[in-house]
């Protein structure tokens, strides 16, 4: 019977030498400050936001119209004008103080509706059918309606602000609820939580993402619902915030105006979404490492 003899050879050892680094080789370099600005996100916002100033301005020479579509330099002076002597602040506060009360009010309904709908299977029946029926359905379509059950005050404004926000908010939350992980609920169900501490300990830091998601969603549902709501409310009573503003100056062919009324739209939104809701998020699920 043959043997089999294993040889083990010793592999020698081998040293790498590193070169020296040559004097003239820049290991660490300053950056620029044009590579500082394209480095940082916010920079990067304000630079894309100056080009498009810029070409406002260069088209807006092009065409030579004012009363069709103003420069941006007469944009700012009107909307300087009616920020210092003109109503635009007072509208601006009329507006804002109807959205918050219409949001808040969808956002405390919208979390009873999901709360009914992850304890029980009859409160996801409801939730999941009203969502079906009513979130395709358009918040400025029930204005007529709010106004013969509301009359012209601010309640039939806060009813479609409501309605927008309500169902977004909702389903995106139960989105998020349906996605936590079986675990975590077990854990939950373990420790013997029911009903809303269920909900508050457990589904809403898992599924804060899709939380926010809707929160996003909805302030964007309402802020332009109540602006299209007031075109026609403020037509209709002759009163109203930054939509009654827009209509006025339009009717007065200021068209500076309704651009600088415009501005101050888009201006708020930017705001809201850049600074409060990122400033949220990197409170909560950045720091969690659930969002990159």
């Amino acid at each position: 019977m043959a043997r089999i003899v294993t040889v083990f050879t010793v592999r020698p050892e081998i040293d790498n030498v590193v070169d020296e680094v040559p004097a003239n080789l820049d290991v660490q370099r300053k950056l620029s400050l044009f590579e500082k600005l394209v480095a940082n996100a916010a920079a990067r916002r304000i630079m894309l936001l100056v080009c498009l100033a810029v070409i406002w301005e260069l088209y807006a020479l092009h065409v030579d119209n004012p009363l069709l579509f103003p420069r941006f330099s007469e944009t700012l002076v009107a909307l300087w004008e009616a920020l210092v002597h003109g109503p635009l602040l007072e509208r601006m506060a009329s507006s804002l103080r109807i959205l918050l009360v219409g949001y808040a009010i969808g956002i405390t309904l919208a979390g009873v509706l999901v709360t009914l709908a992850v304890s029980t299977a009859i409160g996801q029946d409801l939730l999941t059918s009203l969502t079906a029926m009513f979130n395709p359905l358009p918040a400025i379509a029930l204005l007529p309606l709010a106004m013969l059950w509301f009359g012209l005050g601010q309640g039939s404004l806060v009813f479609v602000i409501v309605h927008s926000v309500l169902w977004a908010v909702a389903l995106n939350a139960l989105t998020g609820f349906t996605s936590v992980n079986e675990t975590l609920r077990m854990s939950g169900q373990n420790y013997g939580l029911r009903g809303a501490r269920y909900v508050m300990l457990i589904l809403i830091p898992a599924a804060l993402p899709s939380i926010i998601s809707g929160l996003k969603i909805g302030w964007a549902f309402a802020w332009r619902t109540l602006i299209a709501a007031e075109l026609v409310f403020g037509a209709t009573s002759r009163s109203g915030g930054l939509g009654w503003f827009i209509y006025e100056n339009r009717n007065q062919l200021e068209t500076p105006s309704v651009f600088a009324g415009l501005f101050v739209v888009i201006i708020i939104g930017l705001l809201v979404e850049s600074v409060i809701f990122r400033f949220i998020e990197s409170r909560t699920v950045r720091r969690w490492g659930m969002q990159r």
